[in-house]
């Protein structure tokens, strides 16, 4: 499918956006996304600022351009481009004049039907059962009303006085975490954000931090190395820089040497993860199970590749910086 995307584009641009754009909410169906995810992969695949608004159900959404995420009830700009979403008079809409662009047409329309299965599902307008996974979607919901939220913290035994914690997992997967005494549960196996404890009711607030601190994850392989969890509470300034760079921000100049560094060896980017994240170069050498001299010849390689020391405070500085970047620059997971 990619292949053919790609052949489809070079020769009809508008017809390859299409595609792309059919395929990306037939993968996104298949993981069964809440409210926010649609109307984020709206303004992912146009560009433009996206909203919700269902008046039957009192519950409104308006994603900005760069994927934030917000409870808002407004009615848009009738001039707007927009898609019916059943028949209660819920409406989609991207926040573009006409005309419509090819893309924009797919869009609301691959949108608009894969809203009406998120509602059918969290209202439970055609099905009455649902499993723990979605309620969990529906609890972290900002565009869920407060009764309809109350509703799934029941379903999932969760005490409305207690605290609980989002836990935002790749694909666009959540889990809540109880944390009546405040502390993290047992961290999930795999990669995972984990967002801070709050009221259970506030939790859309703690999903949204939970998602920018996964963006700071990695697989922990040699070829992606990192930290696989990520509590928000430790995420510090790196939460603004998560909030402002994403896939298609420019790469710095640092980065760019990281780049190529890493494609100097294998070990390469398991090597400077490990100078970055630990006290010395003694502790770097005893996680990567190697001999002191073995990583001195290492770094000796490495500096050549990135153009500055990295023993020294400064250059470890722009090396942790480059490598929180680095994983900043990757498609969402």
């Amino acid at each position: 499918m990619k292949d053919l995307i790609l052949r489809l584009s070079a020769l009809d641009p508008e017809a390859g956006a299409a595609l792309r754009a059919i395929t990306y909410f037939d993968a996104l169906a298949a993981a069964r996304p809440g409210l926010p995810a649609v109307v984020r992969g709206a303004v992912t695949l146009t560009g433009a600022a996206a909203g919700f608004l269902d008046p039957h159900h009192r519950t409104g959404l308006r994603v900005d351009e760069r994927g934030q995420a917000r409870h808002d009830a407004t009615p848009p700009d009738p001039r707007w481009l927009s898609a019916t979403v059943g028949e209660d008079g819920a409406l989609l809409w991207l926040e573009r004049m006409p005309p419509a662009r090819t893309i924009d047409a797919v869009v609301l329309e691959r949108a608009a039907a894969l809203t009406l299965e998120v509602l059918d599902r969290t209202h439970g307008r055609d099905r009455r059962e649902t499993d723990e996974t979605e309620w969990a979607e529906v609890l972290v919901d900002a565009g869920a009303s407060e009764r309809i939220r109350r509703h799934a913290a029941h379903q999932l035994r969760l005490p409305l006085t207690g605290l609980a914690r989002a836990v935002a997992l790749p694909g666009s997967g959540v889990r809540i975490q109880a944390a009546t005494d405040g502390s993290a549960d047992a961290s999930p196996a795999g990669r995972a954000g984990i967002g801070p404890a709050v009221p259970v009711l506030d939790l859309p607030a703690s999903w949204a931090r939970a998602r920018l601190a996964l963006r700071l994850t990695a697989a922990g392989t040699p070829a992606d190395p990192g930290p696989r969890i990520v509590h928000a509470e430790q995420m510090g300034g790196l939460a603004l820089l998560a909030q402002h760079v994403g896939p298609d921000t420019p790469l710095t100049p640092d980065e760019t040497a990281l780049h190529q560094a890493a494609t100097a060896a294998p070990w390469m980017l398991a090597t400077l993860e490990a100078v970055a994240s630990t006290t010395s170069r003694r502790a770097a050498a005893a996680r990567l199970v190697i001999h002191h001299s073995s990583l001195q010849e290492r770094l000796a390689r490495a500096e050549r590749y990135l153009g500055w020391p990295i023993t020294e405070a400064h250059g470890r500085l722009r090396l942790q910086l480059a490598l929180v970047l680095r994983r900043l620059h990757r498609p969402e997971p």
